[in-house]
């Protein structure tokens, strides 16, 4: 039986201690950093499309903008694999905590 693993994609303000203390804690979680990608400076409505084709759950702290392109892509009927919201101002140890 093969398992699937989740794949997470970082919003590119997403809090980089966050994820250091995530794969502290699961050095084989597969987070993909935004700005690493070609979609550096990308609008949100491109950055859904990316995690969307590849299968990513995106990690966000932008809670005004990136829900409404979300609830857009589910009412339009594409793909959306999903958002965290993580709320700005969250201990790093507790958002850590809450994502086990």
């Amino acid at each position: 039986m093969t398992s699937t693993q989740i794949k997470f994609a970082a919003d590119e303000n997403f809090n980089n201690d966050i994820l250091r203390g995530l794969l502290r804690r699961n050095p084989r979680l597969d987070i993909v950093r935004i700005q690493d990608t070609e979609l550096s400076g990308a609008d949100d409505p491109s950055v859904l499309e990316w995690a969307a084709q590849e299968g990513r759950i995106l990690l966000t702290h932008d809670v005004a903008t990136i829900t409404h392109y979300a609830y857009e892509r589910v009412r339009a009927g594409k793909p959306m694999p999903g958002v965290f919201k993580v709320v700005r101002g969250v201990s790093v140890g507790s958002a850590i905590a809450d994502c086990f």
